[in-house]
């Protein structure tokens, strides 16, 4: 059997990586810091000191490295992956770049008969170091088959999302509820605040309620996105989740009203939620 070869052993990489140790195949792990590497050595993996070192023996490797010009380098540059690797080789890209970049550097490997995969991760260092991380795979399914083997290792859950640069896409959607949450949240703490209330409260609340409802991704249920039919089994449950939600909005707008907290927000979901919901069209843009 082929190693299983890691390239990036920071916050991320290295519980991901830790998690491949006893792995059969056998792991060889790379990282431009020797103090990344050392504990990874007294336990047995190989260390390579380029990344076309790792690759002559590893045809299964993933990548956790800044950014997209990193990545290139990784696999294009003067010690890069394509230099040495074996036809057949899957490397895993886990490093968030463009949808565009994952095709150009699926194109590039090609012409080496490697496959690239954009596998952007979601669970951040708590999914790595336990195990439990989300992983989106966007490339052939022969190679998402291939793959499965390393990703299985530090991923409870494994989506074989469609083609180079759909993974890509899915990571981006997915964060786009984390990031707009947090801006929601931060209105919240604010309002709070002039309320009086203790905050860390608030946010010990936010946290055990997100863990038994499921948070915002609890009403993303449907298989579709758009204005929901009349008939939809779906309809009066999101129609009690519109009344409820509305209510509380309006409350929120008018208590920042009182306290003199602006609210923009809370008057952006109001307008909102029922198109978000599927019960009416959404605006024209």
């Amino acid at each position: 059997m082929s190693k299983f070869g890691f390239i990036g052993l920071g916050n991320i990489g290295a519980p991901m990586a830790e998690r491949l140790l006893d792995a059969p195949e056998g792991l060889v792990v790379m990282d431009v810091s020797s103090d990344a590497t050392e504990p990874f050595a007294a336990k047995g993996a190989t260390v390579a000191a380029t990344p076309a070192e790792l690759a002559r023996t590893a045809q299964v490797i993933g990548i956790v490295v800044q950014n997209e010009q990193q990545v290139r380098d990784v696999l294009d540059g003067p010690d890069g992956i394509l230099l040495t690797a074996a036809p057949g080789t899957v490397v895993a890209v886990h490093s968030t770049i463009s949808a565009e970049g994952a095709v150009a550097l699926a194109e590039l490997a090609a012409a080496s008969d490697v496959e690239v995969v954009d596998a952007p991760i979601s669970g951040g260092a708590m999914g790595a170091h336990d195990g439990s991380l989300a992983v989106m795979v966007g490339g052939s399914a022969d190679a998402a088959q291939r793959a499965r083997p390393l990703l299985d290792r530090y991923a409870s859950l494994v989506v074989h999302t469609g083609p180079v640069g759909s993974a890509t896409q899915m990571k981006i959607a997915r964060n786009l509820i984390t990031f707009a949450s947090y801006a929601a949240a931060g209105e919240a703490l604010r309002l709070a605040a002039a309320a009086g209330l203790d905050v860390a409260e608030l946010g010990e609340i936010v946290r055990h309620s997100d863990r038994i409802t499921g948070g915002p991704g609890a009403f993303m249920v449907r298989s579709e996105a758009g204005l929901m039919a009349d008939g939809d089994g779906l309809r009066p449950m999101f129609g009690h989740t519109l009344a409820l939600g509305s209510k509380d909005l309006e409350l929120a707008a008018e208590m920042g009203r009182d306290l003199d907290v602006p609210t923009p927000f809370a008057r952006l979901a109001l307008g909102h939620l029922a198109s978000t919901l599927g019960l009416e069209p959404y605006p024209e843009a």
